[in-house]
């Protein structure tokens, strides 16, 4: 039996707080090139999605896909392992923020993406050194941090499934990235409280069984008091929004600060995605 999507699960109400950022989106269409025709896998609602060329869009969620808008293509319902594709068949591949959830079959879903592009594959994901020193993360989730290093591929991973010239490029988080995903929590402390924030994150939603929702029931909820109550100031929070990004002035090898002493109102990490683009050995 085929399990249901994770997503037809917790993914109701993705369109309203995990909205397309134009800095991050053009970090991505750079990446593509000028690559004509191209895949999406994990297309969810359509963030990240170039409107000015021929895009196939893959999504096994039917909830995601019925948020996507007018403007974007539909979705085929299949799953990154078999692409329904020829070999070769596009020039390019993109899957943004998806490899984590595709469980055991991410070498697959990986090798699959460079099957069928003739040119450039464009992966967005996370470093999870990285956002596990995060406050969030580093303070009150430890037991999430931990999943995210068994779930996130390294890069090395990646690079070894893509095969060919790959070039790993640090893409920083904006203090107000207008895309809510929990990375974008290292300026924003009172998102941890607000229900649309919470509901389309990974963490919130204990979608990933007694493992995750042990931790919230402990750390998370912690988290919660402390935002809550008067021990979070606003000086505090606005100590923390003095920095324009997270990543800015760093390479994909400063992984934080491990072992300093980390509090949520001087964040001691570099919170970024990674963009991987793979081009064809020549």
């Amino acid at each position: 039996m085929t399990p249901q999507p994770r997503y037809d699960t917790i993914g109701h109400q993705y369109a309203l707080s995990r909205r397309e950022d134009p800095r991050i989106f053009k970090s991505i269409l750079d990446a593509l090139g000028n690559a004509r025709s191209l895949v999406n896998v994990g297309a969810g609602t359509g963030s990240y999605e170039p409107r000015d060329r021929y895009v196939i869009a893959i999504e096994p969620s039917d909830v995601m896909a019925a948020q996507r808008s007018a403007d974007l293509v539909p979705a085929l319902k299949a799953s990154a392992q078999t692409l329904p594709l020829r070999d070769q068949s596009v020039d390019a591949a993109m899957a943004v923020l998806s490899i984590h959830h595709w469980d055991e079959h991410q070498e697959q879903g990986v090798r699959e993406l460079r099957r069928i592009a003739r040119g450039p594959v464009v992966i967005v994901t996370c470093d999870p050194d990285v956002s596990g020193s995060m406050w969030l993360m580093a303070d009150y989730l430890r037991e999430v941090a931990e999943l995210d290093r068994r779930i996130f591929p390294s890069v090395e991973k990646l690079s070894a499934w893509l095969g060919g010239c790959t070039r790993v490029e640090a893409v920083p988080i904006p203090r107000d990235c207008s895309d809510w995903m929990l990375m974008s929590f290292w300026a924003h402390p009172e998102r941890v409280l607000d229900p649309t924030a919470q509901c389309d994150v990974r963490l919130f939603s204990d979608a990933r069984g007694r493992r995750e929702s042990r931790s919230r029931s402990c750390r998370a909820r912690s988290c919660e008091w402390y935002l809550g109550s008067s021990a979070w100031t606003s000086a505090q929070i606005e100590r923390m929004r003095c920095r324009p990004t997270f990543g800015h002035q760093h390479t994909r090898r400063t992984l934080g600060l491990r072992n300093s002493t980390r509090s949520p109102c001087v964040p001691h990490c570099t919170e970024r995605l990674l963009a991987v683009r793979s081009a064809v050995r020549e």
